[in-house]
C-alpha cells in the first residue's frame, strides 16, 4: 500500500468546464439520467462532458453488489423506472452522439438481472439514433445465457464487460463476481459474432506475472479492445491503493497486449473503460454501418 494519497503528476484530470461541458450536464439532468461518470467519480468527466459524451448508466444508480474497487452506491434499488429508455433516447439524441457507452448498476435483485430494460434501452436508442453506435457495458447476469441473449439480441455494437483485475484478486475486489463467468460473458458474445472489450485496472495489489497471465487469457479468447488504467480508491473504506503505475509501465503491458494478439488497447493512468470509445467504433469502421437488426 502506498504511504501517501498525494497523486503523482501524470494523474492530473482536466477539470470541468467550458459552455460543452455545461451543455452535457443540462442535458442530463433534465432527463434525470444516471452517468457512470458521476457514480463511479471519473477523472476523464471533465474532459469527456467538455466533448459532448457521457457514459449512460441505467437500470438506477444504486448496485445489488459491494465491489471494494467501487464508488457506485450498493444497498437496495428502487423499483424500475419504465420511462428511462426513451430518456436515455432522447438524450442521446440530443448530444448528437456518433457512438455512445452505456452501463448499468447490477440488479441481482431482478430476476432476469435487467435484461428486458437492457433491450428496451438499445431498442429505443437505436431507433431515435439509427446511425448511433452502442457499446452496452453489463453485468454478468450471474451467468444466465438467457438473460445475455436477450441483450445481444437487440444487437449492440460492441459488448464491453470489464474483468478489472487479476483472478487472484476477484473474490475480496469483485465480491461476487467470478473471473470464469466474465470469460463466459466475452466468450458468448464473441461466439455470436460480436466485437468484445474489456477493461482492467493496475495499481491494486496485482503482481507482474499475474498480469501477465490476465492479458494472456484475454487475448486467448479474442478480445478485441482492452483498456488498462491506475486503479483509484473512491475513499478510505474501498480497497486502498496498492501503488501508483507510472505511465512506462502502462505503455509495455501496451506493448504486451497487442503482441498477445489483441487488436486495441488504451493503456494509462487516466484510462476507463469508456474513453475514447468513439475514436475505437472509426478504428473497428463501425460508424455507419447498419447493425444486423436493420439489415
Amino acid at each position: 500500500m502506498i504511504e501517501s494519497a498525494r497523486k503523482p503528476d501524470w494523474l492530473r484530470a482536466k477539470l470541468p468546464t467550458g459552455p460543452d461541458f455545461l451543455e452535457t450536464k443540462k442535458n442530463v439532468d433534465e432527463h434525470r439520467l444516471h452517468t457512470v461518470c458521476q457514480s463511479a467519480q471519473c477523472p476523464n468527466m471533465g474532459e469527456c462532458w467538455s466533448q459532448g459524451n457521457a457514459t449512460v448508466m441505467i437500470l438506477g444508480n444504486v448496485c445489488t453488489r459491494s465491489c471494494t474497487f467501487c464508488a457506485v452506491q450498493s444497498g437496495r434499488p428502487s423499483e424500475l423506472d419504465l420511462g428511462e429508455p426513451a430518456r436515455v433516447a432522447d438524450s442521446i439524441s440530443k448530444m448528437r452522439l456518433r457512438h455512445v457507452v452505456i452501463t448499468s448498476v447490477a440488479r441481482d435483485d431482478l430476476k432476469d438481472g435487467g435484461a428486458a430494460v437492457w433491450a428496451a434501452t438499445i431498442r429505443a436508442t437505436r431507433h431515435r439514433n439509427p446511425t448511433t453506435t452502442i457499446e452496452v457495458l453489463p453485468a454478468d447476469f450471474r451467468g444466465e445465457q438467457e438473460h445475455l441473449d436477450t441483450l445481444l439480441d437487440a444487437y449492440p455494437d460492441i459488448l464491453n464487460h470489464n474483468l478489472e483485475t487479476v483472478e487472484r484478486l476477484q473474490r475480496p475486489v469483485r465480491k461476487t463476481a467470478r473471473y470464469d463467468r466474465s470469460f463466459w460473458v466475452l466468450k458468448h458474445a464473441k461466439s455470436r459474432g460480436f466485437i468484445t472489450k474489456t477493461g482492467i485496472m493496475l495499481g491494486i495489489g496485482e503482481q507482474q506475472d499475474e498480469v501477465a497471465q490476465l492479458l494472456k487469457d484475454i487475448a486467448a479468447a479474442q478480445v478485441d479492445i482492452l483498456t488498462i488504467g491506475q486503479y483509484l480508491a473512491p475513499s478510505k473504506e474501498h480497497t486502498p491503493i496498492d501503488r501508483w503505475v507510472h505511465p512506462d509501465e502502462f505503455a509495455r503491458w501496451k506493448a504486451f497486449a497487442l503482441e498477445a494478439g489483441v487488436k486495441h488497447v488504451e493503456s494509462g493512468p487516466l484510462v476507463r473503460s469508456s474513453y475514447r470509445a468513439d475514436e475505437q467504433a472509426v478504428k473497428f469502421d463501425l460508424l455507419g454501418r447498419r447493425p444486423k437488426s436493420l439489415s
